[in-house]
């Protein structure tokens, strides 16, 4: 079987192509006009995998459920419980606890203000577990009507040198004549420009996003801002491959609020980027369209310390070595 976008070579069975992430399922659902069948409905107290048939008991609130028995995930939707049909893993390169303590030492001790900040912090908590992230597929389109500052002041600087210049030709020498006057009124005419705004131009900002959205509520508050995985490195989610020891989470976040929370924050990032490039932004508008979702399993590391009474968190994750989030730094 090949991806019907990029031509790679993939498995028979390949729910989505792993060199550019087209959902080959999703492709197949609407040639044969079919879906992930419904396991059972919304209420449900139990249910069975619909892999295996082990028994899956839903706690109060979980929308998305991994067996513990083969793996596979099941997810809430406002129909019932799914089959998830893309569900991948990152694997984990940063599982010992003692390098990771030697890299937490560097970072919390970097930079003059933090001298010995690791040394005198108590460790209260570290473990290391897969969570499960929505990685939403989007793209953003932003229009951005902005001073064109650059060529503003280069007007300026041009108009300010003819101006001198003529002064020196007429004689009016520090203010005096019409040398004086003509440079004033000439930079501040430039300055206000039409309309008193300057020259205006119209820009756009166009981003794709995999955009990660945390799984569970409880860990809203670690939600990636601008972190990425490494998703070039993700496989297939096979349960064989957690190492013992290592809880897989379930998620307590359905599939519509990822995407409007996916939206929401890729709107908030257009903006910022907008305002790290232009000056004086008059208009601003972000068109977010959101395409395909997957779970995302990636091993993360929380560690809580206590500096003086103060929390100090870390969320690392433990495919790339990366710091998620670091707070009470």
């Amino acid at each position: 079987m090949y991806c019907p976008k990029c031509g790679s070579q993939l498995p028979d069975d390949a729910a989505f192509c792993m060199k550019c992430g087209t959902n080959i399922a999703a492709q197949k659902s609407e040639k044969t006009g079919s879906s992930s069948p419904i396991v059972a409905p919304s209420d449900a107290t139990a249910l069975k995998c619909p892999s295996c048939g082990a028994p899956i008991v839903p706690k109060f609130g979980e929308m998305i459920i991994t067996c513990e028995y083969c793996g596979s995930g099941i997810t809430l939707g406002s129909d019932g419980w799914r089959g998830i049909q893309k569900q991948t893993m990152l694997p984990m390169r940063f599982a010992d606890k003692n390098k990771l303590e030697e890299m937490i030492h560097g970072l919390m001790d970097s930079g003059l203000l933090r001298i010995h900040v690791y040394e005198n912090s108590a460790l209260e908590e570290m473990n290391l577990s897969l969570v499960p992230y929505w990685i939403v597929s989007v793209s953003a389109r932003t229009s951005v009507v902005a001073s064109d500052v650059a060529v503003e002041a280069g007007q300026i600087a041009t108009t300010a040198a003819l101006a001198g210049l003529l002064g020196i030709a007429m004689g009016g020498g520090r203010g005096r004549g019409l040398g004086g006057p003509l440079v004033a009124g000439t930079v501040l005419g430039s300055t206000m420009g039409p309309g008193r705004g300057g020259t205006r131009k119209s820009f756009e900002i166009a981003d794709n996003y995999n955009f990660p959205v945390v799984a569970l509520k409880a860990l809203a508050e670690y939600q990636p801002k601008q972190y990425q995985f490494h998703l070039d490195e993700r496989t297939f989610f096979d349960i064989a491959n957690v190492p013992k020891g290592v809880k897989i989470l379930n998620g307590d976040v359905g599939e519509e609020t990822a995407k409007y929370q996916a939206k929401a924050l890729v709107t908030q990032l257009q903006s910022e980027k907008a305002h790290s490039m232009y000056h004086m932004i008059q208009q601003l508008h972000t068109e977010v369209d959101v395409a395909e979702t997957e779970v995302l399993h990636a091993p993360i590391w929380f560690a809580r310390y206590d500096h003086k009474g103060k929390k100090i968190v870390l969320v690392i994750d433990a495919n790339s070595g990366g710091v998620i989030n670091s707070i009470g730094l």
